[in-house]
């Protein structure tokens, strides 16, 4: 289980962690490195500063240098070498946003009947982004014939990297992991061979994606991400011992302390580079502590959110906005419910969880 060690440095991560995010907000602000949100719910959280992420990444790589002093190498240290590599590939995915794609059109229905824009259906005195292709030829029509749409606002849209340019990349990023040999081939004590290989890079890349779609509200992912990593240093820590809880007590640590300065109302962001670190070092941890399958499950919400947005893109399903967590806002739930809900989905499955795995 967790050891009072384990917990001394859960203790120390959160400290850290909050000291250096508050220095790394100051810094964003004197650089002038902002967020300017598109979707229209949160248009009030323009200017918040983001790349918060690098707080997180100090934190983590001062308390892998602190147990350096009296521990080896160890998993910890393999985690933090995989999160601050992440780290910087999100940042660059984080600078390339600053520059501008496109202007997006917000606009409102000023007639009194419903008018169908895109996959929308906006009712009277409601407002949209027109994204789509469909929805930008239908705002036109609409404009010019019916006159029933009023411009209320332009968004700036920001470059993005490609999804196939993302993976790509992803895929690379797992390669630092698996080349070297440090995973197991065990899973819940059945040896797979080299098909951990594959399983291995999935899995990074499955996290990644997770964590950074779930990343769209004040501290959704960094709390959801403190619960999984919490319960998987349980679940470690009673299987493996404390190598392998380590990381995860590290982690978990981490997200507590960036959630300092990004609970709700959130001071600070933590962009691609803070959800690129902690989806990595999260799988990793798990792969590298033998709790893989305990960990994905720990992490079910953010998973299912990918699932479906996937089912949205592939139009077996239609979202109003994706992903799931804009939605339910766009239906009217305040943001303050969704994280409370999505945080208590993540406790409630881990819990579940940890009494069927026998470890409560």
């Amino acid at each position: 289980m967790i050891s009072q060690m384990d917990v001394l440095i859960f203790v120390l991560t959160i400290i850290v962690t909050a000291l250096f995010t508050a220095a790394v907000r100051r810094e964003l602000l004197k650089a002038d490195i902002r967020d300017n949100p598109i979707i229209s719910e949160h248009r009030q959280k323009s200017g918040t500063p983001t790349m918060g992420g690098f707080g997180i990444l100090i934190g983590i790589s001062l308390m892998a240098l602190i147990t350096f002093t009296w521990n080896a190498v160890s998993y910890l240290h393999i985690t933090v070498l995989m999160m601050v590599v992440a780290g910087i590939f999100g940042m660059f995915d984080d600078l390339l946003g600053f520059k501008v794609k496109e202007y997006q059109k917000v606009v409102k229905n000023t007639s009194d009947e419903p008018v169908q824009l895109g996959l929308l259906t906006l009712q009277p005195g409601e407002e949209a982004r027109v994204a789509s292709p469909k929805a930008k030829k239908d705002y036109e029509k609409i404009v010019e014939q019916e006159h029933k749409l009023e411009l209320i606002d332009e968004i700036p849209i920001k470059t993005e990297t490609t999804e196939k340019e993302k993976i790509f990349t992803q895929f690379i990023l797992a390669c630092f992991l698996i080349v070297p040999g440090v995973l197991s081939s065990n899973i819940m004590g059945h040896n797979i061979g080299l098909l951990m290989i594959p399983l291995a890079i999935f899995a990074i890349i499955g996290s990644i994606n997770s964590v950074n779609l779930i990343d769209g509200m004040d501290g959704l992912a960094a709390g959801i991400i403190a619960i999984a990593s919490v319960a998987s240093a349980l679940y470690a820590g009673a299987v493996v011992g404390s190598v392998a809880s380590l990381p995860f007590v590290v982690i978990a640590g981490a997200s507590v302390g960036f959630l300092v300065l990004n609970h709700y109302p959130a001071k600070i962001f933590m962009g691609d580079t803070g959800s690129y670190a902690l989806g990595t070092g999260y799988m990793v941890a798990a792969l590298l502590g033998d709790s893989l399958v305990f960990s994905i499950i720990a992490l079910a919400v953010p998973i299912v959110s990918v699932i479906i947005s996937l089912l949205h893109r592939s139009h077996i399903i239609t979202l109003p906005v994706e992903p799931l967590h804009h939605t339910l806002n766009y239906h009217g739930m305040s943001e303050q419910k969704i994280i409370l809900l999505y945080w208590g989905i993540t406790l409630i499955v881990s819990v579940i969880a940890l009494f069927l795995f026998g470890i409560i």
